[in-house]
Parts: C-alpha cells; sequence; structure tokens
C-alpha cells in the first residue's frame, strides 16, 4: 500500500487536508497529484476566496457570525467541484464564478444551522457561531448566507440551475428532517443513512457538478455523468467523516471523537459496529437515555467505551471499503467525458477523499 503526503511547504491551506493518502488503486505518487490538483485550481479558488472576504463586515451580528465560519478556510470541495466541472467544458468563467460562490454559501449555511441543531461546541477547531453570538445568530446568518447564494445563482443567468439548488435545498432539509426523527432511535438501516446521507451531503456535490457542466456548456449526458460522479463523491466524503468520528481527534477534526454518538446520530460504523458487538447496544441505550439530553452530556466514561467497541468491531475498516466502492462508482462516472487535465483531476478529488484526516 501506498502512502504518499504532499510536502507541507509545497501544499495550499485550500488542498492540505487532502493530503494524507492511502490508497491502493496503482495511480502512483498521489502526493504529486494533489500538488497538481492544487496548482490546476489555485486561481479559480483563489478567485472564491477573495470574494467570500468581499462578504460585507459591519457591526451586525449576522455578519460577525457568519465570518465567523468563513474566515475559518475550509477544504472549498464544492467551488472546486464547480471550477473542475466547466473546465471539462469552455472554462471556469464568471458565471461558474458565481455557482462555485453560491455552493460554498449553501454549505456554510448550513454548518451554521447544523451546529444550533447539534448544539455543537466546536467547529473545525475553534468554538462554534452559535456559542460565540448566540443560537439566534447563528440561524439568522445561515440564512442571509442562503439568500445570498440563491441571488448568485439567479445571476448567473444560466436556465434550470435556480430552480435546481431551490430542489436541492428542499432535498437537504427533509434528510435532515429525516436524520432528526431518527435521532437516539437504536436500529437502523444502510437504507436508512443513505436516504439522509444523499440528500443532506451528496445532494449539494451533485448541484455543483450540475452547475459547473453547465456553466462549461456541457451535453446533457456528460452534464448527467457528472451529477453521478458528485452523488458517489458525497457518500464516500460523508462515509469517511463518519469514521473519523471514531478515528480521529480534536486537533484534527476539530471536534471530540463521538460526537455522533453523544447526538444519537445514525452512521455507516454504528450500523456494522451494531451488528457486530451487541454490547454496544447496552452503551447506546444509556446515551440516548431522555435524562441524558443535559448541559452536562452522557459520562465521558460511557462515550469513550462505545467509541472503543466501534474501532474494535472493525466497522471503521468496514466503512472505508464501503466509500471505495462509491469513489470507483464516481471514477466509472467520468469514462464518457473527454480526456484531459479536468477529468484528471476529478480523478484525483474522488481517490484523495479516501485518505483525509480531517
Amino acid at each position: 500500500m501506498t502512502h504518499a503526503v504532499a510536502p507541507k511547504a509545497a501544499r495550499d491551506p485550500v488542498l492540505s487536508r487532502l493530503a494524507t493518502i492511502s490508497v491502493d488503486r496503482g495511480v502512483g505518487e498521489l502526493g504529486d497529484r494533489l500538488l497538481q490538483l492544487e496548482a490546476f485550481v489555485r486561481d479559480n479558488l483563489h478567485d472564491v476566496e477573495r470574494a467570500l472576504d468581499e462578504v460585507p463586515r459591519n457591526e451586525r451580528v449576522i455578519n460577525s457570525a457568519a465570518h465567523h465560519l468563513l474566515d475559518i478556510r475550509g477544504k472549498y470541495l464544492r467551488p472546486m467541484c464547480v471550477a473542475l466541472a466547466s473546465r471539462v467544458g469552455t472554462g471556469f468563467s464568471p458565471a461558474a464564478r458565481q455557482l462555485a460562490l453560491a455552493g460554498e454559501r449553501v454549505h456554510t449555511a448550513t454548518l451554521l444551522h447544523d451546529d444550533v441543531v447539534d448544539e455543537a461546541v466546536n467547529r473545525r477547531g475553534r468554538p462554534t457561531a452559535r456559542v460565540t453570538y448566540g443560537n439566534a445568530a447563528s440561524i439568522f446568518a445561515g440564512d442571509w448566507l442562503l439568500i445570498g447564494a440563491l441571488q448568485r445563482v439567479r445571476s448567473a443567468e444560466l436556465p434550470g440551475l435556480l430552480d435546481r439548488m431551490l430542489s436541492i435545498i428542499e432535498e437537504m432539509i427533509l434528510a435532515e428532517s429525516h436524520q432528526l426523527e431518527r435521532r437516539g432511535k437504536i436500529d437502523g438501516s444502510v437504507e436508512d443513512y443513505l436516504r439522509i446521507i444523499e440528500g443532506k451531503t451528496a445532494a449539494l456535490f451533485r448541484w455543483a457538478m450540475c452547475a459547473g457542466a453547465r456553466a462549461g456548456g456541457l451535453p446533457l449526458e456528460q452534464e448527467r455523468a457528472l451529477e453521478r460522479f458528485g452523488l458517489h463523491l458525497g457518500v464516500a466524503f460523508q462515509a469517511i467523516d463518519d469514521a473519523l468520528d471514531y478515528a480521529g481527534d480534536v486537533t484534527t477534526i476539530g471536534k471530540d471523537p463521538g460526537a455522533d454518538l453523544r447526538e444519537g446520530k445514525l452512521t455507516y460504523p454504528l450500523i456494522v459496529a451494531l451488528e457486530r458487538e451487541p454490547r454496544l447496544r447496552e452503551y447506546l441505550a444509556v446515551l440516548v437515555a431522555p435524562e441524558m439530553d443535559c448541559a452536562e452530556g452522557p459520562p465521558a466514561a460511557t462515550v469513550n467505551a462505545a467509541v472503543e467497541l466501534v474501532r474494535r468491531s472493525g466497522a471503521l475498516e468496514a466503512t472505508r471499503l464501503f466509500a471505495q466502492g462509491h469513489v470507483e462508482q464516481a471514477l466509472e462516472a467520468l469514462e464518457c467525458l473527454p480526456a484531459g487535465a479536468a477529468r484528471d483531476q476529478l480523478f484525483t478529488v474522488a481517490v484523495a477523499s479516501l485518505g483525509r484526516t480531517a
């Protein structure tokens, strides 16, 4: 198995979180491929970054709450998807730039909302906006970013994309609602899990690929192929994220291990672990008990014991195999695209998603 990491000094901050890789698909030094990806999209993502810096800053609390998260640079995967899809076609036009910004603003808005719903304390290694400014400010900041995103989609003036974004947002809300309804329920199926993550995570990846394809003037067959790529990339990305909840630590993943357990969320590692470790049900019954819904939360010893059972069950390895299957389906979707640098870089993004540590 190849272990390739891009040299630290050469990494762009936007891509550094992709640079710890451990995959075996015969792709050579993936660290080198990541450096090529960074060079390929550098100008596009810096353009997006500069535009996000231009989001108004003033004394209003919603502006402060929005920038509290915007100023912590994320991975910019959704803008990257728009940029790469557009460059399969005619290129990263002003319309594509607006769409890339819209995708990142919608993503940031959902994070602000999620942190309120989850009562999250940390996000990307620092206190959440809701902790710093309050729940109401975090919600209104998310709403404000969402409206701005829709305005940018409209300004791109590409037929059908605004309606598609509205449908995607509805899909995301319904998926989050389903997750909320399932919260605290110990039993769950892979079908339930996919219903949630295909809506809450993969849907926006699908839109980003579709938006980039339309901005790049691609034919319908290629647009649909890129959407399939986005679906499977999003599922793989979320599955790895779920595994990191048990395998990572607060310094790398920006939150305490076991956060999903504390919040009673159904994830793929938990589904597998429940099948393999019956004792886990005893711990989960304690963690999701109504009396645990308090400021203190469940006992740390109980959380740690449950996390250890999940780790020992082999569920994390199973989750990575599940994610790898979806990455392979994402790569298959690229086969109908014209050969070129943009398609090669989409390949890199998909494969790199398996090895991320944050």
